[in-house]
């Protein structure tokens, strides 16, 4: 096993330093239906590809790269995938320079690989673009919801695919609002971790179909 490991790594070195730019996986899927609601699996009729590119090698077996299509959302024990694309790759803007927050066609990611185990590890931001300001002079932001998906794989080296054995998948939420008539004229609200209610943990999900990731 160990010198199995050593080979890969010698390949992957020679390839990622030959090409970096050259070196993908990729998971064909259905885009989910439903763009927040992380326990409905329900597909689109769309077809999308969750595709992790290298962009750059940092060294010591971390890489940077680019994602698109989003990933594969799961539940535990349950056999149905659709890939989230809404809130794994999610929004970016600057007021001056975008108007509002747009949808981002891709977004960073970072990566470690063993050899044998890859880890890749995905931040986004995802809004409702819900805010407004009411008579009164009363106001509310939009709700912003923040995502970490960790994703570990396994590498078979015979096929030439990395199969996913796990997401870490967390959401954040923070939401302002308030009144300047108010003797408390900001309301803010925040949680590093809003999954299923206020202050959960992480959710550790264990895919039960085999989802593959082919090398390119």
């Amino acid at each position: 096993m160990k010198i199995m490991q050593i080979l890969v790594l010698t390949l992957f070195s020679f390839l990622f330093q030959s090409n970096v730019f050259g070196i993908a996986i990729v998971y064909n899927g259905f885009e989910c239906l439903n763009a927040i609601d992380a326990n409905d699996l329900s597909p689109k009729e769309t077809p999308v590809q969750s595709k992790f590119e290298v962009i750059e090698d940092v060294g010591d077996g971390v890489f940077r790269l680019s994602l698109t299509g989003g990933i594969p959302r799961i539940v535990n024990d349950n056999h149905n995938v659709c890939i989230d694309s809404a809130t794994a790759i999610g929004y970016s803007g600057i007021p001056e320079l975008d108007g509002l927050p747009k949808p981002l066609e891709s977004i960073n990611a970072t990566a470690y690989f063993d050899g044998q185990d890859l880890m890749i590890v995905i931040s986004s931001i995802y809004t409702d673009l819900s805010a407004r300001r009411n008579p009164f002079s009363s106001f509310s932001t939009s709700l912003i919801l923040t995502f970490t998906n960790t994703l570990i794989l396994e590498f078979n080296p015979q096929a030439s695919l990395f199969i996913l054995k796990k997401v870490i998948r967390n959401r954040g939420f923070t939401h302002t609002s308030g009144s300047t008539n108010s003797i408390i004229p900001f309301l803010e609200t925040v949680l590093p971790s809003f999954n299923e209610e206020v202050q959960d943990k992480p959710k550790i999900l264990t895919p039960v179909s085999n989802i593959e990731y082919m090398l390119e």
